[in-house]
Parts: C-alpha cells; structure tokens; sequence
C-alpha cells in the first residue's frame, strides 16, 4: 500500500494487497496463505448432526494456533536474547498469550507497559500488536534500541490510516476499546479516526463529510460481527468507503472458519488462548453462533472443569493464533485420559504464509555473521 511514510514498520517487510507492486517479490520472500476453502474437506462434522452418545470423539479444528506474526514476534525476541543477551525489554505482551510471556520471560525478557521504565540506551522490542508514533518517539527520546515486532498485517491497516489521513478522510474503526491494536491505529492519525465499538456504537458516529468516510478494522475480529457493524455504518453513511484490502488477517479468519465447520457437531467446544487474546475470545462467540451446544476458553489444560464433559459425545477443539501447539496436545491427552482418545482433524485451510523477521533486528543478525567469516 502506498500510504505514506509511517514508523510503525519496514516497508520490505509488509504484507502484499491485490495490486501491490511489491506482491511478486514478497510471495516469493514469505510464500502465500490460501483463503477459507471447505470444499473437499472431509466432512466429518457437515450435516449437522451430533454423536447423540454413540460415542466419545474429538474434532479439532485446523487451521489453529500461531499465525505468522505471532510466529515472527516470538522468534524476534528469543533470537534478540540470543544475540544481545538479557535483558531485552518488552513493551506491553509480545502477543497475548500467557504461557508465551511466561516463557519468555524465564528467558531473560523484561515485559513493561511504556517505554519509560527501559533504560536509557537499552534495547525494546515493540509487540505484535503495533504501537502509535507517540510511542516511537518517547524510545528515540531515550535513545532506545527499537525491534519493531508489529505484524505487517497491523502495519498494514497503520498505513491506511495515514493514506486516508492525508487525503482528509473520516476514518471509521472498528475495533475494541482499550485494544493495544486499536491505540496504535488510532495513533497514526488521531484527528480522523473515529473508534466504533460493535454495531451498538454506531448511532453515536459523527462525521465532517459523508461523502468522505471509510471503515478500517482491527485484524483479529469476528467477521460476522464486523459486517454487521459495517452494515450498520452504511445505512447511516451509504457512500461509506471499503478499505483497499481486507483488514481482518488471514489467520482470524481461517480459524473462525474452522469453527464454523465443526460448531454444528460440537457438544462442547473448548477454546485455548487467553482471556485479552482477542481473537480466541471471539473464537468461543463463533462456536456458540454457529451452533456448539456449549463452549469455553482456557489457558491451558488445567482450566478444564470436569463438570463440563457430562452428557458430552464430541468435543471441539480449537486455538487461538498466539497458541503454541503444545497448550492443544496437553489439552487432547488430558481429554484422551477421560475417554475423548479419538481424534479427527477438521481442516478447511491451508496456510504457509511466513513473515522475515524486523528489520532492524536482521541487519545485526547480519552483521555478526559476516563478522564471524
């Protein structure tokens, strides 16, 4: 996207949207993420109907689990740890998982909530979830070493917001209030965006030009709810304007649909992730819309309540995108050990998409490597 200069991340490093001049060159860079696609997909849990008692099963939902920002922050601290040694400071949750932070943690990484207790000289790493200019400047202040760790998916969506800034748009974004992702965003250009939390916060929209207005999205959101609220915006605003792209990443989507497939045959639908995880928190709203007798998040297995097997024939069983896979497999023995052993795996996507890591970390990466030859 040309949307102007932003410091939120490497342009190098973005995603590619239909269109973008970049999109050969970064395909071949990072590979490609294939879209929902059910056809074909063993239909296991189509046709609705549950096991009814016939016996104990388990479907899981593929794909689940780390996505490739994720993916991309989490090994951007651990090899900053290997290559600068701890500590390395981490502004806010490198992505909002427990069991991540936890880890990493042990590892050496000091996770603060503003760039103001790092100290001078240091080196921070900014999350997945993006941070505001604001933020940028407060650590180039401090003479800070910054690793942006911003998904390109989030800096994508950043750099919408500057392009429509400067055209004098009035930025409509749908999001959740208090979301990490939601602040950055909305930093880019706090004179034109406007926050709109869910189709009920729509009504209280207010707009200079209605002939000049566009939706952007945070990137982890139910689809199904985003629509709605759009809908919403464009009854009020009828010449309201759709982002170039599709804001909500690959990976929301992919694993909503997942859910949306086994739902139906689900008498229980158990969720991993954490409770400020946005997209596994919608995840447990999906299941329940789209048909799962019951559903829950849990951190990990040991959140599990007993009381909520009884009476049940089939579990789902999903994760959230900044999951580690381990969390699920403790999950599907603890389920094995209850009599749920037989597991099948719904897939209804494929995805290889692969993000380089920051730039700023690769070029010391670089560096020493050429020292050492």
């Amino acid at each position: 996207m040309d949307g102007g200069d932003s410091p939120t991340g490497d342009e190098a490093d973005g995603p590619t949207a239909p269109g973008d001049a970049r999109a050969e060159e970064q395909i071949a860079e990072h590979g490609a993420s294939s879209s929902p696609d059910v056809a074909g997909v063993a239909d296991a849990a189509a046709g609705g109907a549950r096991s009814g008692g016939s016996g104990k099963r388990v479907l899981l939902a593929a794909p689940r689990g780390y996505c490739a920002g994720v993916d991309r922050a989490v090994i951007a601290v651990e090899k900053a740890l290997e290559h600068y040694g701890a500590p390395v400071y981490v502004r806010k949750e490198i992505v909002h998982n427990k069991h991540v932070v936890a880890t990493l943690s042990e590892r050496g990484a000091v996770f603060v909530d503003e760039t103001d207790q790092v100290p001078e000289g240091a080196t921070v790493i900014f999350s997945a979830h993006g941070v505001s200019p604001a933020v940028h400047e407060s650590a180039a202040q401090r003479q800070l070493k910054t690793i942006d760790a911003t998904c390109p998916l989030v800096t994508k969506v950043h750099k919408e917001a500057v392009r429509f800034a400067k055209d004098d748009y009035d930025i409509l974004l749908v999001g959740h209030e208090g979301h990490e992702e939601v602040e950055g965003t909305a930093g880019e250009a706090p004179q034109h965006v406007q926050l709109v939390d869910g189709p009920e916060s729509v009504d209280a929209v207010t707009v200079r030009d209605p002939e000049k207005v566009i939706w952007l999205s945070q990137t982890t959101l139910s689809v199904d709810e985003t629509m709605q609220t759009v809908e919403r915006l464009r009854e009020r605003f009828p010449t309201l304007q759709d982002p170039p792209s599709d804001d909500i990443c690959y990976a929301t989507q992919n694993r909503q649909v997942a859910v949306k497939k086994i739902a139906p045959s689900c008498d229980l639908l158990v969720v991993v992730g954490s409770a400020n995880s946005s997209n596994s928190v919608r995840l447990v709203e999906v299941g329940l819309q789209h048909g799962a007798a019951a559903s829950y998040r849990v951190d990990h297995k040991g959140e599990m309540d007993e009381s909520w097997l009884d009476g049940v024939s089939t579990v789902g069983v999903t994760s959230g995108a900044s999951v580690p896979e381990i969390l699920v497999t403790d999950l599907l023995a603890w389920l094995a050990e209850r009599g749920y052993g037989d597991v099948e795996e719904v897939r209804t996507a494929s995805e290889d998409l692969l993000f380089s890591l920051p730039r700023e970390l690769r070029a010391d990466l670089k560096a020493t490597s050429a020292a050492k030859h």
